[in-house]
């Protein structure tokens, strides 16, 4: 894996920090997902981000499930996440943790900060607290609740433990300020109730911290340095600071922010993604149609392809959007240079070559990759009656059409000339065969009088092929910003999936990938796939829309 090399303004503050013996020296980072969905593209970045910075600082970096919400939380979250992270190439060694682990400690700390006076327990109603709240340009209103005794607030929050309100009744918050200017520190909450079962620690509790109580809390007791967040946690960093610096931590994590990940042509909300799966508008989470990282892989992306996509984004103090197109030109750049080539025909039209022997099969060698030979050849079936692309053939050819044409000759692959001489159409006018005769002196598509013609297409022995099912996937949505103008479920594309039948060579590479030459990557579906009935993605056309600035 390549190592990230270019200077970003993380990597300033982390040279500060290390200059002026923070933390005696240490980097330590984490990635903390909350497992309520699978991650997408943009989680890569972070990963990326985190792990990355971790390896060129000498540091570790911390896997940990924010699991404190487990109404919208599975087990098959955390497992797709352990995966994905693990494809992507990164490894997290013994440093695997749940913030379910200090559920007693963020209990503790809570305690402290009622016994400090800086917390209580609130009983308006989520309207009421909604009203109480104010506004950007309006202060908000403290609740009548706010000056409970510190022995009431202890007593009543004991009894929101032990489970003896309902759900929604009491909460507890954090006392710091309702006329601040930012919301987030007009006395957030710090406990809800919840008698929901926890997939970790079952039925122990009844009260779960909220996120921005648990995970500052949760960096300081692990003892993270860096704490490496998007851009929107930014307004949420003073109230970061507040409980680090109101309760007694073993550590002092410093909050850093960078922009989020966003691709046009694409959603990266986990509730629209978690609503395009369950209403069906995709086939699961790992849908190659999806931006999630499981999806991109059953797609045919590469974990070095998405590495170095997020390299070459680098990290940015301002919100932008990513055109997918250099998604694409990095998987593209990737597979050129390990894919073997073959050869497969998406639209298949029978040709016969008249004056070939009858039952006479020839083999051809035919190399994986014109610029590796290392990756070794295979031999070609060649017979009196192949397929070609449909598109190969026109019977009335406009001018400068170099492909095969009556009275015109064409190079195929490996094999030779041949030139077409009629065709047979049904009933309905549609052409069904091509006829062609073939120049015995041509084999290997050469001539001894050393003529040349301008089209070379593919093709594959009609009795020397496999049938295939081939998944031409395009873009999700048909607008770069789905939503944008209407419900983004309007602007899905009734065309992102076209399913066909391909004749494809029989002699494959012991691969996943591969370049169907002139019709692009693809590679083998990792899910439906079964040697009695193989399945293709494709992964990305052969040209590139990518327009360097």
């Amino acid at each position: 894996m390549e190592e990230q090399t270019r200077s970003n303004f993380i990597k300033d503050f982390i040279n500060i920090d290390i200059k002026e013996n923070k933390n005696g020296g240490k980097i330590v980072t984490r990635f903390p997902p909350e497992p309520n969905g699978y991650l997408h593209i943009g989680h890569a970045k972070s990963i990326a981000l985190n792990f990355g910075l971790a390896k060129e600082f000498n540091g570790v970096c911390h896997l940990r499930m924010d699991d404190t919400n487990p109404s919208k939380e599975d087990v098959e979250y955390i497992e797709s996440i352990q995966e994905d992270i693990k494809w992507l190439g990164f490894d997290w060694g013994t440093n695997f943790f749940f913030a379910s682990d200090y559920f007693e400690t963020l209990y503790g700390y809570a305690i402290e900060l009622i016994k400090a006076g800086k917390a209580y327990v609130c009983d308006l109603s989520p309207e009421e607290m909604r009203l109480y709240r104010g506004t950007l340009v309006e202060a908000g209103k403290e609740s009548p609740y706010r000056n409970r005794t510190v022995e009431e607030n202890l007593d009543l929050f004991q009894k929101m433990k032990n489970g003896e309100f309902p759900n929604g009744t009491r909460v507890l918050r954090a006392k710091i300020d309702m006329s601040s200017p930012n919301l987030n520190l007009r006395d957030p909450i710090i406990y809800r109730i919840q008698h929901t079962h926890h997939h970790r620690t079952g039925d122990s509790w009844c009260i779960y911290p909220m996120y921005d109580f648990a995970h500052p809390l949760s960096d300081a007791i692990e003892k993270i340095t860096h704490s490496i967040c998007t851009l929107e946690f930014e307004d949420h960093r003073p109230l970061y600071d507040w409980f680090v610096n109101n309760i007694e931590t073993p550590g002092d994590p410093r909050q850093i922010e960078f922009a989020r990940l966003n691709l046009n042509y694409t959603v990266m909300s986990k509730r629209k993604l978690l609503e395009l799966v369950q209403k069906k508008y995709v086939v699961g989470w790992d849908d190659p149609r999806m931006p999630t990282i499981s999806g991109l892989r059953r797609r045919g992306y590469t974990p070095e392809a998405i590495r170095n996509f997020c390299d070459a984004i680098g990290v940015a103090k301002s919100n932008s959007t990513v055109d997918v197109a250099l998604l694409e030109h990095f998987v593209r750049e990737d597979l050129n240079t390990k894919a073997p080539r073959v050869m497969a025909v998406l639209n298949p039209i029978k040709v016969v070559i008249d004056n070939y022997p009858e039952n006479q099969v020839e083999y051809f060698e035919g190399e994986y990759h014109p610029d590796f030979p290392e990756i070794g050849s295979r031999e070609v079936a060649f017979s009196k009656e192949i397929f070609i692309e449909r598109e190969d053939f026109e019977e009335n050819p406009p001018k400068k059409y170099f492909r095969l044409a009556p009275g015109q000759e064409v190079r195929l692959k490996y094999a030779y000339y041949i030139t077409c001489t009629h065709v047979v159409k049904n009933d309905t006018g549609e052409i069904i065969e091509v006829h062609c005769s073939y120049d015995p002196e041509s084999k290997g598509a050469k001539t001894a009088d050393g003529r040349k013609v301008k089209g070379t297409i593919h093709w594959v022995s009609a009795s020397h092929s496999k049938n295939v099912e081939v998944r031409l996937y395009e873009h999700l949505f048909t607008c770069p910003n789905p939503g944008e103008e209407r419900d983004y479920k309007d602007d899905l594309n009734p065309t992102s999936l076209t399913t066909i039948s391909a004749k494809i060579e029989e002699n494959l590479a012991n691969s996943t990938h591969f370049q169907f030459l002139r019709n692009g990557y693809f590679c083998i579906d990792s899910k439906d796939s079964t040697s009695e009935k193989p399945i293709f993605n494709r992964v990305v056309s052969l040209k590139s829309s990518y327009k360097p600035e």
